[in-house]
């Protein structure tokens, strides 16, 4: 049966779901009954303030072993998602670009990306034509022989996960703020990556404090997350009103 949101509306067909989601973090509860629907093409936003475990949601739905499900289920494509290991979960098309992504010495963007591109059926004669194309739409082309992230700057770490994204075309992507530590140029590469990515098809959620990158990657639906709960749901004005008057205006 159909869930209805917070304001009695039904929710969409979802491409990723989570029911009553519960997760402990070293056996301290910090989500408490998590309800999300994320929809196939559509630009979603998770924002809330410091501490209200919007990262804690993105690891969990990624499969992080620290992060521990005690109750609730996570579904992706209808398929029930809650134990299956990180890997198993990326290769039924998750996604999660990390806030800090980190660097691994040794192994070659190129390389990560033939390898996580074969697991997803694409061929090595079509990788090695998608490969360049991705490059140069989105402005890598300094970066595309290079070790993955190793040296990287803030910026090109984000615009390296956005790259990733692009090339793998997930059926979800987690996107944990995707605009923090991003200059204005790398920016707009990183929006357009995104506004492209639902247009293909993938349901993004763009995980954020802030609502810039909202204005230029405008969300069907908002989420408030606040105390480990999902408190308010909205359109592209929720985020509006955040920006104007701060989280107290939408959990009063």
């Amino acid at each position: 049966m159909r869930k209805l949101d917070l304001k009695g509306n039904l929710f969409p067909m979802a491409i990723l779901e989570t029911q009553d989601l519960h997760v402990s973090v070293e056996g301290k509860p910090i989500l408490n009954g998590v309800e999300l629907a994320l929809e196939e093409g559509k630009v979603h936003a998770l924002m809330g303030p410091n501490g209200s475990g919007k990262s804690t949601l993105a690891f969990a739905l990624a499969g992080h072993p620290d992060y521990r499900i005690t109750h609730g289920r996570i579904l992706l494509a209808g398929e029930d998602i809650t134990h299956l290991p990180p890997d198993q979960r990326a290769k039924r098309g998750l996604f999660l670009a990390f806030q800090y992504p980190p660097e691994v010495e040794g192994v070659k963007l190129r390389e990560f990306m033939r390898l996580a591109c074969g697991d997803q059926g694409h061929g090595f004669c079509e990788f090695q034509q998608l490969y360049p194309k991705a490059i140069k739409h989105l402005s890598m082309d300094e970066l595309a022989d290079r070790e993955l992230n190793v040296g990287f700057s803030g910026g090109e770490k984000k615009r390296a996960e956005l790259f990733q994204a692009w090339l793998l075309r997930p059926k979800v992507a987690l996107l944990d703020e995707p605009d923090s530590g991003v200059d204005v140029d790398a920016f707009k590469v990183i929006a357009r990556a995104i506004r492209e990515l639902a247009a293909a098809g993938t349901a993004v959620l763009i995980i954020t404090h802030y609502p810039r990158v909202l204005e230029h990657v405008p969300p069907a639906r908002v989420f408030v997350l606040n105390e480990g709960r999902i408190t308010q749901t909205g359109g592209p004005e929720l985020a509006r009103t955040i920006e104007v008057e701060g989280f107290k205006a939408v959990q009063r």
